[in-house]
């Protein structure tokens, strides 16, 4: 099964945020901003054991009791199992360092073994209060989180995650699996096994506005061979493309602040939002099946949903084409 066959539409809810990624957001405020994404009529939800360790798939749970669980979608992570034991020290996650420091204090535990993959999915179910998964990613093994030691975690997934998540597959506990990952190198690895294929991956951050030349090169056109699809993750690059100040979940560069400044530039002219600029670039691929952004407030899911339908004229692609502002390789909606 395609991931573009699974999923209800272009567009998903993703819950990063959810789980206090930057700052602590009330209960009732994350509750909301769920109630809002299902009220406009997202039915996919994306969520991972690693976000708020288990903040954001309890909340995302409590938001969803209730409803019809054959109405959505939803997809985790495998790869972090989450203790009852509290964290005593500080947490190593790599370049991602207090990224969920206002998350649970339980202790992660980053493995992607076989028995570890199925302790993951036990707890996650019950953390959402749901009897079913519809797909499941193998999160983070890459560089960004293991620096030279990412090809022994990818290894551990390979012959633990991935042979675990290709079996419930089969048995139809799950309908698809994949990677999510903030770097291409896993999935190109991945898809040139000869092993059980995954049925996409979820890439944060890699194929934005800001951020697409990489994955262009071989990771995409190898997915578009291996008829696998892409869901876009990090579309607004870390909420930089969205009015905030992150990329790649740090303070942006000048360099970084720069290149917006040149896009919303070009964007004001043609009186194009910036978010519908982000939202309708990811989407523009033939490989992309859905963008995931996420959400801490009800009122940006309206927003994201406008940016996804509003009109953005072939003449402001064109112009950002010819600044050197997108891959001359990019597809550009409308073929622009």
């Amino acid at each position: 099964m395609t991931i573009t066959s699974l999923l209800p539409g272009p567009i998903g809810f993703g819950t990063a945020p959810l789980g206090n990624m930057f700052r602590a957001i009330p209960d009732e405020e994350a509750a909301a901003t769920v109630q809002a994404a299902w009220d406009q009529g997202i039915r996919y939800f994306d969520t991972a054991p690693f976000y708020g360790a288990g903040l954001s798939e309890e909340r995302l749970g409590a938001a969803l009791a209730g409803k019809d669980r054959d109405r959505y979608v939803l997809s985790t992570k495998v790869g972090r199992v989450i203790l009852d034991e509290l964290e005593t020290g500080s947490r190593d996650l790599g370049e991602k360092g207090g990224l969920f420091e206002h998350g649970n204090p339980n202790k992660i535990v980053h493995e992607w073994t076989a028995e570890a993959t199925e302790r993951s999915i036990e707890d996650s179910l019950k953390r959402l209060g749901v009897d079913r998964l519809d797909i499941v990613w193998v999160h983070d093994i890459a560089q960004d989180f293991h620096g030279d030691l990412w090809l022994q975690k990818f290894e551990e997934a390979r012959t633990g995650a991935f042979r675990v998540l290709s079996r419930l597959r089969d048995e139809g506990v799950i309908k698809a699996w994949g990677l999510g990952v903030n770097r291409t190198e896993p999935v190109e690895l991945t898809l040139a096994l000869d092993e059980p294929q995954p049925d996409g991956f979820l890439l944060a951050g890699r194929y934005s506005l800001l951020d697409h030349d990489h994955a262009l090169q071989r990771l995409l056109p190898m997915a578009a061979e291996h008829g696998v699809d892409m869901v876009v993750g990090g579309p607004y690059s870390s909420g930089i493309l969205a009015g905030g100040t992150h990329f790649e979940y740090q303070e942006a560069s000048p360099e970084i602040i720069e290149k917006v400044r040149r896009i919303k530039d070009i964007a004001d002219r043609h009186a194009v939002s910036i978010k519908a600029a982000a939202l309708q670039f990811s989407l523009a691929h033939p490989v992309a099946a859905a963008v995931v952004p996420g959400a801490t407030k009800p009122s940006r899911i309206a927003e994201d949903l406008s940016a996804l339908h509003e009109n953005v004229p072939a003449d402001f692609w064109a112009e950002l084409r010819k600044a050197n502002l997108v891959s001359p390789n990019a597809p550009l909606p409308g073929n622009a």
